[in-house]
């Protein structure tokens, strides 16, 4: 079994080519395992900043079948999402061997985060693994793989500093849209969508002070999410704007309507309504009767064709009811926008629309705080060495297949030598006229004929282990090798297409 890594995320692309590229991303894994045969598992991480394809090959792998493979995992992700194939394999970063789990191990804590220390992302690693289960793509090695993963972030947020300031993209966005609002206890707030992000979203907004907190799904969803969250549904959400001060967008719309309709969208088509489309965690809604297909693709990709699930025109209509409410005072309040979605949720001409600020990613991003470099080296430290702990496991069954086979031979030679014993045993008892051996007798030439072979064979057990070690070592670095130079590659064409810079 051999791990190959395909990851992409704020750290090599812009987060408009990483939204284009995880477009889809929620079958990936499912069509990797069904179409590649020497696939023998799939896990995808698939969150507002990152798209990571964590595959278990039951192949041998040279640097030439690495690339192959890289290709074709690539092609299958280009389908699903929309762009090229020549895109999709340079906008991946892959890794073999130790480096999958370095890095795995690396986003799971916190480090890799766009936020660095965020804790948000060891729900989103765990999350992947039971997808995974469910879609029935996992495997023996990547379910040990993401379990150590996520007891190895664990152990960074309790034995560092990194995750005790609750940092996370949710607590970022409000302390940026802090300065704008009134005093928490009198903010309005509305989430749009229910799905994991909102139900953080909850949390960190009553821990703050605010209790006025609304919600609105277009997959009919608010009431249960209200419901098990203390909040209160809204079935307008031009209504519910009119008299909000801050928006926290979260569901993703845009992405899965387009996952929904099998990974591509129609030439020049864009859904006028999202209206059908489904939260994180939720079973799918039938389309409403009126939705229509209309529209063009933009030069972004079928994906920006979408619908968003707040545009300006809609805004404008909830600050005109703002603005009438208001009467006599000189203007309504402010409002804050908080698109937290990767597939923008809020068309950008939104932040055109007087009166209103828009937050989204690349903003929080562009804003994300530094983490002090002692606590960072500390929780690198504990992810260095679960990663060497990890793969040291690994390659010992590796070489444990050889030892097997070692143990399998000397029983052979155990039966045999007990079997001759027993034999010369029996022909000098019966030169004297005795009986043969009984069953005691047998058990003695037996302990003996295998203590002997026993302490013969631990050197070459030994030497069997270290030289499968060294062997597996030797091929991985081989391999990690081949996928540096590929990841090389990919990384001068995104260099030299300015369009895909950071």
């Amino acid at each position: 079994m051999v791990l190959l890594s395909l990851t992409a995320s704020h750290r090599e692309l812009d987060l408009d080519a990483l939204e284009r590229l995880s477009t889809g991303s929620s079958s990936v894994g499912r069509v990797v395992v069904g179409s590649c045969g020497p696939v023998a598992g799939a896990v995808v991480i698939s969150t507002c900043n990152r798209f990571e394809l964590y595959l278990d090959v039951d192949a041998p792998l040279s640097g030439d079948s690495v690339r192959h493979a890289t290709r074709h995992v690539a092609e299958l992700v280009a389908h699903a999402s929309g762009v090229t194939g020549d895109v999709a394999a340079r906008s991946f970063t892959v890794r073999t061997g130790p480096e999958v789990t370095e890095h795995l191990f690396a986003v799971a804590s916190g480090l890799d985060a766009m936020v660095v220390g965020e804790r948000e992302i060891a729900g989103q690693v765990k999350r992947a693994l039971a997808e995974a289960r469910e879609q029935e793509t996992t495997s023996k090695t990547l379910e040990l793989l993401f379990q150590t993963a996520s007891r190895t972030s664990k152990r960074v947020g309790t034995d560092t500093e990194l995750g005790a300031a609750g940092r996370s993209v949710v607590a970022l966005a409000l302390d940026l849209a802090e300065r704008e609002l009134p005093p928490w206890d009198g903010t309005r707030a509305v989430l749009i969508g229910t799905g994991s992000y909102a139900g953080a979203s909850v949390a960190a907004l009553r821990a703050r002070g605010c209790d006025d907190i609304r919600v609105y799904s277009q997959s009919g969803r608010a009431e249960a999410f209200a419901e098990s969250h203390g909040v209160q549904p809204v079935d307008s959400l031009v209504e519910a704007l009119a008299d909000a001060d801050l928006v926290v967008s979260c569901s993703g719309a845009r992405g899965r309507a387009l996952a929904a309709r099998g990974g591509t969208a129609p030439a020049g088509s864009a859904v006028e309504t999202a209206a059908s489309v489904v939260e994180p965690g939720e079973a799918p809604a039938h389309p409403p009767a009126g939705t229509r297909l209309t529209g063009l693709v933009g030069e972004r990709g079928p994906e920006a064709s979408l619908g968003h699930v707040l545009d300006a025109a809609a805004l404008v209509r909830a600050r005109e009811r703002a603005a009438d409410r208001a009467g006599d005072e000189p203007e309504p309040r402010p409002l804050v926008i908080l698109d937290l979605a990767l597939h923008r949720d809020v068309d950008p001409s939104v932040a055109d629309v007087e009166g209103v600020l828009l937050f989204d990613l690349a903003t929080l991003k562009a804003h994300a705080p530094a983490v002090a470099h002692d606590v960072v080296a500390q929780a690198q430290r504990i992810v260095d060495t679960a990663a060497r702990r990890f793969e040291e496991t690994r390659l010992g069954r590796e070489a444990d297949a050889a030892v097997i086979a070692l143990l399998d031979e000397a029983e052979v030679r155990v039966v045999a030598e007990i079997a001759d014993s027993v034999a010369r045993l029996t022909a000098e008892l019966a030169a004297h006229g005795e009986p043969g051996p009984d069953e005691a007798d047998v058990d003695v030439i037996a302990r003996e004929v295998r203590k002997r072979v026993h302490a013969e064979l631990h050197d070459k057990i030994v030497d069997v282990r270290a030289k499968a070690t060294a062997e597996a070592r030797a091929a991985e670095a081989a391999l990690v090798e081949g996928a540096e130079a590929l990841t090389m590659e990919a990384s001068a064409h995104r260099d030299a297409d300015p369009s895909r810079r950071r």
